[in-house]
């Protein structure tokens, strides 16, 4: 099936990301506006879901229907609750402030696996990053209902998009490395051990090396109901150029489609039969297409 995009909003200027499906509408980030947005499935009309974000990036729900983010501006995972309060759970490690989270995921023990590279755009000049702080972190929640922070993984430069199994039993981690040409950019998959620890990575899928013009590894991933993998990945520079990939949960790349933006950062199926892509972009675009696809996601 061949996918057609569909422009619903000219593009902001800077980045939109985080979509997720709430189980009647979508809701995505405007980073630069420190805005959430929502989006009406019947009519498509974008209004202002919640301000004051601080620059807020990837979001998530948990198995109740909280909604997460990873609040860039303002270095930790927050909780947007019904009230319009936005809280706080997680905002060091170690006695060290994280760097900026970009993306998270949800398991349901609740935890909140979450990447914390350091994107100097979004946060204030005057902030200074943690060094070797860029790397995957777990929130795990406790009774009284505090959240401890640990760092789950060591080998990862500049994680990314991030996604947990629907079994529960592996972590997938885009190293999406954008500094270093050297550094090939890969889908990891990761075991989860029942302690909450992880085992050494499977590369799944690597885009290749090229000191003068890199490839553009993966940015935002999400799932569909047989576990396949559908990520944003490329751009014009390089390789094929800006696209959807769909791989199985092996790494084999089973169908791509070009999507027309230089960078696309995120997507989510969403729509009554979760079959409609949406996909955000580092220009601000938001598009749907209507794909053969089924998604999955913890809610609804």
């Amino acid at each position: 099936m061949s996918w057609r995009f569909e422009l619903l909003n000219k593009p902001y200027g800077s980045v939109t990301e985080g979509p997720v499906w709430d189980g009647e509408n979508l809701l995505f980030t405007h980073i630069a506006a420190s805005r959430i947005y929502r989006v009406d499935h019947n009519t498509d009309e974008i209004t202002v879901w919640r301000e004051g974000t601080n620059r807020t990036n990837g979001l998530a729900h948990d198995e109740a229907g909280q909604l997460f983010g990873c609040c860039s501006g303002g270095r930790a995972i927050l909780r947007f609750d019904s009230d319009g309060n936005n809280v706080v759970i997680a905002d060091e490690f170690d006695g060290h402030k994280l760097n900026t989270p970009n993306d998270l995921a949800v398991d349901r023990q609740g935890r909140i696996w979450f990447t914390n590279p350091w994107n100097a755009t979004n946060i204030d000049a005057t902030e200074i990053e943690e060094p070797g702080l860029r790397a995957v972190l777990c929130a795990t929640p406790q009774e009284d209902g505090s959240y401890s922070v640990a760092r789950v993984e060591t080998d990862s430069t500049m994680p990314n998009g991030i996604l947990v199994s629907i079994d529960g039993n592996t972590l997938y981690v885009a190293e999406s490395n954008s500094e270093d040409a050297s550094i090939d950019r890969e889908l990891r998959a990761y075991p989860i051990n029942q302690d909450g620890s992880l085992g050494h990575y499977d590369t799944l899928h690597a885009f290749g090396t090229n000191n003068r013009e890199p490839q553009r590894g993966i940015d935002g991933m999400c799932l569909d109901v047989d576990g396949n993998i559908i990520a944003t990945a490329g751009w014009p520079s390089s390789g094929p150029g800006p696209l959807i990939y769909v791989f199985d949960p092996k790494g084999r790349v089973i169908e791509t489609h070009p999507v027309p933006c230089t960078r696309p950062t995120n997507c989510v199926l969403g729509g009554p039969g979760r079959n409609i892509l949406y996909v955000t972009s580092a220009e601000g675009h938001l598009f749907k297409a209507e794909t053969d696809l089924t998604g999955w996601a913890l809610f609804p």
